[in-house]
């Protein structure tokens, strides 16, 4: 994955819900395997009867494996015995299996779908939202208030579609192998209403509830820190058990979104959040300025 790469809807013919994290671990392999016999992309792509793009994407992980075009690949880059071919093939073949997203396909846009794969595979999301309560956290009531104001425009059997699926994503904070998941919101996220006055109350309840689970760590930047180091805005840390899977800075945008995993662009993130974290309540003050926030509403 290269940093600063913003990843469009997929190429005509790709299917969008692989699994993502082993696109990207085969992708990157193969990249070494190129490299360490002095083989360029174009020559790789004559290989296999494909372009020089081809390859890149392979190579990001962005684009499904063919499993002739992965086996001729490795002939080329010398990897013959049966040991070491034998685990890359089986690696192509699993990120080939569609994700579970992957039927949500007709409301989930195509650059979107990339990161639920990455968010599902995750073993330490972080995360700083300003706009409104992060999607992991939602109500299902605050999550169609927010889907409605949106896209207002929506009939409403797309409205629930996305709706079940800001639901189905947030299994990973429950599963057996719960994704540990830390969660700067400002405070503006808190005071913004979507919804009615009960669609808001609940969702301060469900946010001190949610914020006791062991891998849930909740904390709010209030108004009256003033300035601070979130400035940039909104963003994502995705960190992953696979040592081979660099983490990940994600920013989203209206029609697109960046994937950074360049060390020093993924550090910048990193500090800014844990100044973040420093500067905002603790997990047990920010359940009290939740409950305070509770009596008001």
């Amino acid at each position: 994955m290269t940093a600063g790469v913003s990843w469009g809807s997929p190429q005509a013919g790709e299917p969008g819900g692989g699994s993502v994290v082993r696109r990207i671990l085969l992708g990157s392999q193969l990249r070494r395997l190129r490299e360490a016999r002095g083989i360029t992309r174009e020559q790789a792509g004559y290989s296999i009867r494909a372009s020089e793009s081809k390859i890149s994407r392979m190579e990001l992980g962005r684009v499904s494996f063919k499993a002739r075009d992965v086996e001729d690949l490795l002939t080329l880059y010398g990897v013959s015995a049966d040991a070491e071919r034998g685990p890359l093939l089986d690696l192509a073949k699993e990120a080939n299996v569609a994700g579970w997203w992957h039927s949500y396909s007709d409301v989930l846009p195509g650059w979107f779908q990339t990161y639920v794969g990455l968010e599902g595979a995750a073993s330490l999301i972080r995360v700083y939202e300003v706009q409104f309560v992060h999607g992991l956290l939602q109500t299902e009531d605050y999550a169609r208030a927010v889907v409605e104001r949106g896209a207002p425009n929506l009939g409403r059997a797309e409205t629930e579609r996305r709706v079940a699926l800001r639901l189905e994503r947030q299994k990973v904070l429950v599963s057996e192998r719960a994704t540990r998941f830390h969660c700067v919101l400002d405070e503006a996220a808190l005071r913004r209403p979507y919804g009615d006055r009960a669609v808001m109350r609940g969702q301060l309840e469900h946010l001190i509830e949610v914020s006791q689970r062991p891998n849930v760590t909740l904390q709010v930047m209030p108004f009256s820190f003033g300035g601070h180091a979130g400035e940039s805005g909104s963003f994502a840390l995705l960190r992953f058990p696979e040592s081979d899977l660099s983490d990940i800075a994600y920013l989203e945008q209206l029609t697109s979104a960046l994937y950074l995993d360049k060390r020093e662009e993924v550090g910048q993130y990193e500090k800014v959040m844990e100044r973040l974290q420093s500067d905002s309540p603790n997990p047990d003050e920010t359940r009290d300025l939740l409950r305070g926030l509770l009596q008001l509403s």
